[in-house]
């Protein structure tokens, strides 16, 4: 939201700057015509004339005083000039602002980041990058093995990219009873991209073949979808011209391609998504708060360094959220491993501390803030989201 904000004002600024432009250039033309058109009638008047030429350029000269090019122009260059001087001032501050104010004196677990950058470049398929990288940090021997696991990923979406859906077939096969476990279909829709594939080079006995060989086992769960696929056998000749027109496209490939990789990660016990980039996309959103803070708080920076929570509220988007939040109705303070939510009796839930408070450190029973109920410490679960 905050971001989308200053983008909001940067493109303000941006319109305020093209208006101007548009107002001046407007201007400028309306000024030049006056002038060309003076000129014009001068040119004229000395072809057509016997007058003395003198007289003639003096009346233009007078012409040319009376419309006053330059303080004409000058006001709208100066609304123009204004705008544009305040436009990069803008940009600077939203686009290339100073991150290091909201910098905080971490120690990270050198090893576990450089594991995360190399598998990082793995999975974008950078395999020299990454064994560059491992070779130079040292000590991401661990992300190498992820290596090989990736590289198959790759091999298998670079032959499909070719349209050869053999390697594909060959993983989904030895894999088909975890894929199941997921609820996947995966295996069937690399069958029917394979059976389509073979129907539209005009073999209408082959298709058939291979969809007697590998449709049998689906027919159970998939019946109308394999149906539908039997009736393309009617248009082997024709199928870009059938209702079936829409199994041709390019699209379908790219669908079923993005599956593979998600339950290929997945299998692998990896996330779709890079950690990387999304721990990256997120900070971006969260950092323009942080900064603002920074900026009010110029000159503390030491109780920034000392805060064990974010002192502003940073809203990030739903794929950002992988965990819920708690936030102790009484103390007004978020959940933390120090600090859980505790269940009580009657089915309300505070932060442990607030309950140590209200308990006398559990010496005495109390009265639920949201309930009558009289509520023992002692029975209070901690929860765990």
């Amino acid at each position: 939201m905050e971001l989308k904000m200053e983008l909001n004002n940067l493109k303000d600024a941006f319109d305020r700057v093209a208006k101007k432009q548009k107002l001046s250039c407007s201007r400028t033309q309306e000024v030049m015509d006056k002038i060309v058109q003076e000129i014009e009638k001068t040119i004229e008047m000395l072809q057509s004339t016997t007058l003395d030429y003198k007289s003639v350029l003096s009346e233009l000269k007078k012409k040319l005083h009376e419309i006053a090019p330059l303080s004409q122009l000058e006001g709208t260059q100066k609304e123009l000039n204004i705008a544009m001087s305040k436009y990069p001032k803008a940009l600077e501050k939203a686009l290339y602002p100073d991150i290091s104010k909201a910098y905080r004196n971490i120690e990270f677990d050198t090893v576990t980041v450089n594991q995360i950058i190399a598998c990082h470049f793995y999975r974008q398929g950078l395999f020299d990058v990454g064994d560059c990288f491992i070779n130079e940090a040292g000590n991401a021997e661990s992300a190498a093995c992820m290596r090989s696991l990736f590289q198959e990923m790759y091999q298998i979406l670079e032959a499909m990219k070719n349209r050869n859906l053999d390697p594909a077939l060959k993983w989904a096969a030895t894999n088909s009873d975890k894929l199941k476990e997921n609820g996947s279909d995966l295996l069937l829709r690399l069958h029917h991209l394979q059976f389509v594939k073979i129907l539209q080079k005009g073999s209408k006995d082959e298709a058939l073949k291979y969809a007697r060989t590998n449709f049998v086992s689906f027919a159970g769960s998939h019946m109308a979808e394999i149906q539908k696929l039997m009736g393309c056998l009617l248009y082997s000749d024709r199928l870009h011209e059938s209702p079936y027109a829409y199994l041709l496209s390019p699209t379908n490939w790219d669908i079923v391609a993005e599956e593979l990789t998600r339950k290929f990660c997945n299998l692998m016990g990896q996330s779709y998504e890079s950690p990387l980039s999304v721990t990256i996309a997120a900070g971006v959103q969260g950092l323009p708060p942080l900064l603002k803070f920074m900026t009010v708080m110029a000159g503390k920076k030491q109780e920034w360094q000392s805060m064990k929570q974010l002192p502003v509220p940073v809203e990030l988007d739903k794929e950002f959220q992988f965990h819920s939040i708690f936030v102790c109705p009484v103390s007004k303070e978020q959940s933390t491993e120090d600090n859980p939510p505790m269940l009580m009796s009657c089915g309300h839930v505070l932060c442990k501390q607030s309950i140590n408070k209200m308990s006398k450190n559990g010496s005495k029973a109390f009265k639920c803030p949201y309930c009558p109920s009289d509520i023992d410490s002692i029975q209070c679960r901690q929860l765990n989201f």
